[in-house]
């Protein structure tokens, strides 16, 4: 137990996983699943209960909770399961994919609001039958008290070896959804021009680029480790561009990735690399960046170049992007969920 600006966090002992191979992970998310209800059971009782998928077994651990307890369940929807689980998997829609997708319905069913982070899972939820009229969609955002524009960082830029680099900046999980062997690509097409590309973070995927960037004998890609949440903002200082990467998969779509918000509230030019759907959408609507369609290693090098010798049009991207990020502050994504949970505890949509 530990109190974080004044709130009370249980955390529950659970066999951990790496993002690899499915029994580990299946256990992973099960042994969640059962300490988290269990250890509910010793708490006080409260008024609502809310959880968050990705994964569904959190979410199953909150209806579970929430029945027994006979209290309002609200559930928060990243991301569609398993639809994004075939997307990063490959993996054939059989009969774990239909058991798992009944799993997701039957939890949409067992909760009394459903927030929906993206209007693309508004629309899929919908097209299943979920009623409209229990969604409420809440999109994501950034602490805009920790994530603002500040001078780069020389020191750290020097001991890192990005003096008088363009830097392009992915900072963050390094996952298997984002496609990311792409950026490799790009930066060998790049390599005798004075650019960066900077991974900060860990996952799945980084170990396989890191053999890959070896093999390429590139010396424009750097990786550095998992950072504390407030040691990001320095990291940021050193790019001169935000990338967002997604995979060339329709299900990516229906996505609004968070570090559009952190890029915005740093006042960063973003580069979306990705397929057409809600989070270029919100790059376009802003003219915040420039959209790059996904698995196209030329274009992404050709908008770089752009932003690299027209330093004019960049520095507008930068303003643009800077200008949009009050409407997308986590205040603003705070106190709608809270008028979910309390459209929950008032009985509305049940």
């Amino acid at each position: 137990t530990e109190w974080l600006d004044g709130i009370r966090v249980l955390r529950v002992k659970t066999y951990m996983a790496e993002n690899k191979g499915t029994v580990k992970r299946l256990l992973d998310y099960l042994s969640y699943c059962f300490s988290a209800f269990i250890n509910a059971l010793f708490l006080e009782r409260t008024d609502v209960v809310i959880s968050t998928s990705p994964h569904l077994f959190a979410a199953l651990s909150g209806v579970m909770y929430a029945k027994f307890r006979r209290l309002p369940h609200v559930i928060e929807i990243r991301d569609l399961w398993p639809a994004s689980i075939v997307a990063v998997t490959g993996i054939k829609k059989g009969r774990i994919y239909r058991i798992l997708e009944r799993l997701e319905l039957y939890l949409y069913r067992k909760s009394r609001r459903i927030i929906a982070f993206t209007p693309s899972f508004v629309t899929d939820m919908t097209s299943r039958a979920v009623p409209e009229g229990k969604i409420d969609l809440v999109i994501n955002g950034a602490n805009l008290e920790l994530f603002q524009p500040r001078e780069k960082d020389e020191a750290l830029a020097s001991g890192l070896g990005l003096t008088d680099r363009f830097v392009i900046g992915y900072l963050g999980t390094i996952g298997l959804p984002h496609g990311l062997e792409n950026v490799i690509q790009c930066a060998k097409l790049l390599k005798n021009l004075p650019v960066t590309f900077l991974f900060v973070g860990e996952g799945a995927a980084k170990q396989g680029l890191v053999e890959l960037v070896a093999k390429e004998t590139l010396e424009n890609v750097l990786f550095v480790g998992r950072q504390q949440k407030e040691d990001m903002p320095r990291y940021w200082s050193l790019c001169d561009a935000a990338l967002i990467h997604l995979r060339d998969d329709a299900v990516f779509k229906t996505v609004i990735p968070s570090k559009i918000f952190e890029s915005m509230a740093m006042g960063m030019p973003i580069v979306y690399v990705g397929p057409g759907g809600d989070g270029s959408a919100i790059v376009a609507q802003h003219e915040a960046g420039i959209v790059v369609p996904p698995a196209n290693p030329e274009a992404f090098a050709s908008a770089v170049r752009r932003l690299l010798d027209n330093r004019e049009a960049t520095a507008q991207f930068a303003a643009n992007s800077l200008a949009a990020a009050p409407g997308y502050s986590r205040e603003i994504q705070a106190r709608k969920t809270l008028e979910v949970l309390e459209k929950a505890v008032a009985g509305n949509g049940a």
